[in-house]
């Protein structure tokens, strides 16, 4: 294995044990709410716990990079996801469990914003898409792949799901993390302020955080649209979701050979395509195939869009690195709340038409910043 693929897959490998941490509790929940005596409401806001602390994590990490070097953060992340992991597996309380799911998300924080930046520091710029590329390729296969675990160990109990899934797979990208050399501290500080400052990271962090909020709204519901729509049980849908979900793969390798030389094309026109596919999705369902197969389409964009949001990110205030990548989880994590928040209003309005036409106007949305003209620099005063 070449060196850009070796560092694609240690950073794919840190993402991945991240989105299992996040993806643990869905399968589950139902169980944990039965056990610890608490409404199935009240335990689906342990995913606000771990959200919250995961986004904030991620705003104010930029203010550690000029003490620990990014190999480092990304472990302390990693190790967090593993105490939380094994904290939430013996939780003999709901308030336990939500500590827990607090150091999860600091965890997730850490390991998922310091990965990125790494994408750019540990590759050369000309292997820079293609680490990405990799690297990226984490999450979406955290979900194929974890999703039926979680299933697995949920039968016999859901406190298995913490060990045999996110607390595995922290250990195992730890493992492969160590083997890299220890690295420096970044040269200055990143705070909110001064990367607020630059007005291309306020353009693009409004687009990120449409378009993660459309993409996050759409798995919430999706599977609820198969189950209310077609009468599928549960674990099938399960494996339809997991099913459709590995066009994700495909649609990031295809769109690394186009982020080089048509990254401003791409950011507006993978939304663009998205907003229509999930309005096609809500709309138009005359079978569970033909809802899979657009599913599937709309994952495949959305690995384009992801890959193509993420690449701009990394060519923003290049001296602000972790900062910038720390808005990027923000809006990731973001977008979670303000796509279940806005997908659920709309669907309880007007069922899943109204669903999918709102999540459409999101999506179409983040490829405005995009279409704007970038804001010329302030001349200079000349001296007299």
């Amino acid at each position: 294995m070449d060196a850009a693929r070796a560092t694609g897959a240690t950073l794919a490998l840190a993402l991945g044990a991240s989105q299992a941490a996040v993806l643990a509790l869905t399968p589950v929940l139902a169980d944990v709410a039965r056990e610890l005596d608490v409404s199935t409401a009240t335990a689906g806001q342990l995913r606000t716990v771990s959200g919250l602390a995961a986004g904030l994590t991620a705003l104010f990490l930029g203010l550690a990079a000029s003490r620990v070097g990014l190999r480092e953060l990304v472990g302390a992340g990693l190790v967090l996801l593993a105490a939380g992991s094994v904290l939430s597996a013996a939780a003999p309380t709901f308030a336990v469990l939500a500590a827990g799911q607090l150091l999860i998300g600091l965890g997730v924080g850490l390991s998922y914003t310091a990965a990125i930046a790494a994408v750019a520091e540990w590759s050369a710029p000309g292997e820079r898409s293609r680490v990405l590329a990799v690297a990226l390729l984490g999450p979406p296969i955290a979900w194929v792949v974890g999703m039926p675990l979680c299933g697995l160990a949920g039968e016999v109990s859901w406190r298995l799901v913490w060990i045999v899934v996110p607390f595995a797979g922290a250990l195992a990208a730890l493992g492969v993390l160590l083997r890299r050399p220890r690295t420096p501290p970044a040269r200055s500080r990143a705070s909110l302020r001064a990367v607020f400052r630059d007005p291309g990271v306020l353009r693009w962090s409004a687009g990120e955080l449409l378009a993660f909020s459309a993409w996050a709204g759409s798995l919430v519901y999706v599977g609820a649209l198969f189950v209310e729509s077609y009468g599928l049980s549960v674990a099938v849908t399960g494996l339809v979701l997991g099913a459709g979900a590995l066009a994700y793969v495909p649609g990031n390798l295809v769109f690394r050979r186009l982020v080089d030389d048509h990254l401003r094309a791409l950011l507006v026109g993978t939304p663009l395509a998205a907003a229509v596919t999930v309005a096609v999705l809500g709309a138009v369902r005359p079978s569970a195939w033909f809802t899979f197969l657009v599913f599937a389409v709309l994952a495949f964009i959305a690995g384009g869009r992801t890959l193509a949001g993420s690449a701009r990110g990394l060519d923003l205030a290049p001296e602000l690195r972790l900062g910038v990548t720390g808005v990027r989880t923000g809006a990731l994590q973001g977008g979670y709340f303000l796509g279940a928040a806005v997908g659920g209003a709309a669907l309880a309005l007007g069922g899943y038409a109204a669903l999918g036409l709102t999540l459409a106007a999101l999506f179409a949305c983040a490829a405005v910043p995009h279409l704007l003209p970038a804001r010329p620099e302030s001349p200079q005063p000349q001296l007299p």
